[in-house]
């Protein structure tokens, strides 16, 4: 009966882990066709287990029972679009909020540490 679970749950997952999950549905905006793009992740992971049927001495027997346990979850991270126009096709990468924010944490703590430095030592320890 476990296993039967652990298989449903991969077909399940492997339904959804078609093309349209990476390539969204296509837009016609004035005399260009717009089509999605991003990186689509999966991942889940199961257990089962049980233990002896019984422990312990005749007084006092313990019943030592069993469980499952199980979890996944996805991702999905937009890269940009593939544009195609009458003259050409090309991709236009989309802007990664994360690394400009990252950046911009960066030049912060740069720029605190610089005027810290200059002045301790204008002002001195």
């Amino acid at each position: 009966m476990s296993l039967d679970r652990l298989f449903a749950a991969v077909e399940g997952f492997r339904d959804t882990a078609h093309w349209r999950s990476a390539f969204g549905e296509p837009q016609v905006v004035g005399d260009r066709t717009l089509i999605p793009v991003a990186k689509v992740g999966y991942g889940f992971g199961m257990g089962f287990g049980h233990g002896p049927g019984e422990q312990g001495e005749e007084e006092k027997l313990v019943t030592v029972g069993q469980g499952a346990g199980g979890g996944g979850g996805t991702s999905a991270q937009p890269l940009g679009v593939i544009v195609v126009t009458p003259e050409e096709v090309y991709f236009e990468e989309t802007a990664d909020e994360g690394k400009i924010a990252m950046a911009g944490i960066l030049v912060g703590a740069l720029l605190i540490w610089q005027v810290a430095k200059t002045l301790r030592a204008i002002l001195g320890k």
